[in-house]
């Protein structure tokens, strides 16, 4: 529970979870906080999955039971109504809630639901899947997505007709991200044993709400995302069967809450839940801004020849790209042999830099890097201001493999892991005044 209220809302993803692991995800801990500013957020493991007591397989939870779950938890925390919000499979749950306790519920969120995945199309691939990996007994998509990181090197062709589909259609924004598939298989692993894994999907892919959805009174808001995995039809019929329903149908192809544009999710949910939209931003922010480039590019671009080279700066881009939505950042365009990028935390840039410098070097290059905390100014997709210029002339001084940052980052990220070696006073070309730079030492991050 964190954040304050009213409202409550009680979130419940999926059939499975662990709120301990959540936080080491910082896309589901930005998620989360957004929940959390303009409500109480209480969460829970539903029995028999994450830090929730086990329970014998012939005594697999039910949804009903689940049910019972929720009613115990807004017991134990005295929410006596809250908004409830249920993402995939905890969509189910949360409809059910719904239906049997509308005194104690404000209103209802669906997000990628479904009424029934009895009707052939979703079953019937996942038992192919089965069926050609039948040693593969941990039948969740997130470890299906780990077994088809591991082979894709030296296997690929064997497994791409399976794996990599399960993998491309869940979530596709990050299918390339190992360091967060490696994350998602710990996490499904800590959500719930192997077998009852199995027995817990095995009921999920069973159950049929249809004939409780027209029960419900609560408000209700549908969100629905294209979603390769499920499929929007599949939301739009839910949303049908429930009267007064709203269906908002968002950007963006990924089943995980927390991936793809979340902005445009919470939005919407911050709007149902508490009547009023946020005000656009302003022209003029508070960011931390970033820019890297790679050391000595136009020699290792002779060295490597034009192909090659072209094949490590896709790589590079990649890398980096990957890093920014795993750390939170916004990149604002390219810059040659580097990027421009931006924040709304410094500690967050500070390690996003530090994890892009690390990383690259498994290419054969360099980089260097420089930030600055202050105010920008937005034009349409660019950034202008002091503070983008301060930026550049740190990222200027750096050298090999090396992060720097202007005062105003070192003194605001004050309490944090981060240490920072001093580097003395310098005269910014084109910036007034004298500025004390940092180097991030790099074990610290």
């Amino acid at each position: 529970m964190f954040g304050e209220g009213p409202p409550d809302i009680v979130f419940c993803p999926e059939w499975f979870n662990n709120i301990d692991v959540w936080w080491e995800e910082p896309r589901i801990e930005r998620f989360l906080n957004r929940l959390a500013s303009f409500g109480r957020v209480i969460v829970f493991d539903k029995r028999g999955t994450g830090v929730s007591d086990p329970v014998p397989l012939d005594q697999a939870p039910i949804l009903e039971s689940w049910m019972d779950d929720i009613v115990a938890v807004m017991r134990t925390v005295g929410s006596g109504h809250a908004v409830l919000f249920g993402h995939g499979g905890g969509a189910q749950v949360c409809a059910l809630f719904a239906a049997t306790h509308p005194d104690h519920t404000d209103g209802l969120i669906l997000s990628n639901a479904w009424t029934s995945l009895t009707d052939g199309d979703y079953v019937t691939k996942l038992e192919e899947f089965r069926l050609r990996h039948p040693d593969y007994f941990v039948r969740t998509v997130i470890d299906n997505a780990e077994f088809y990181m591991r082979h894709r090197a030296d296997e690929r062709d064997r497994v791409i007709d399976g794996t990599e589909q399960f993998v491309r259609k869940f979530m596709p924004s990050a299918a390339d991200d190992e360091r967060l598939v490696t994350w998602l298989t710990r996490y499904a692993r800590l959500s719930a044993a192997p077998m009852q894994a199995n027995r817990l999907q095995d009921l999920t892919l069973e159950l049929d709400i249809g004939d409780v959805l027209p029960a419900i009174q609560a408000p209700t808001l549908v969100l629905a995302r294209a979603d390769h995995y499920l499929g929007v039809s599949r939301s739009r019929e839910l949303a049908g069967r429930i009267s007064n329903a709203k269906l908002v149908e968002l950007p963006g192809a990924d089943h995980l809450f927390f991936l793809g544009d979340t902005t445009a999710m919470l939005d919407e949910v911050e709007t149902f839940v508490t009547g009023t939209r946020r005000e656009p931003e302003s022209d003029r922010v508070l960011a931390t801004v970033l820019f890297t480039d790679i050391v000595s590019s136009t020699d290792r671009a002779a060295a490597m020849g034009d192909r090659k080279w072209s094949e490590v700066l896709a790589l590079h881009d990649g890398l980096i790209d990957r890093a920014l939505e795993r750390f939170g950042g916004r990149r604002v365009k390219h810059t040659g042999d580097g990027i421009l990028a931006t924040f709304d935390g410094p500690g967050r840039a500070v390690r996003c830099a530090r994890e892009i410098a690390r990383e690259v070097r498994g290419l054969g290059i360099e980089i260097r890097a420089g930030l600055h905390t202050g105010e920008i100014e937005l034009r349409d997709e660019d950034v202008a201001g002091m503070a983008v210029n301060i930026a550049k002339r740190v990222n200027d001084l750096a050298g090999p493999n090396e992060v720097f940052v202007s005062r105003t980052v070192r003194d605001i990220v004050v309490g944090s892991q981060l240490t920072f070696d001093d580097r003395g006073t310098h005269e910014l070309k084109g910036v007034p005044d004298e500025w004390r730079i940092y180097a991030v030492e790099p074990g610290t991050v």
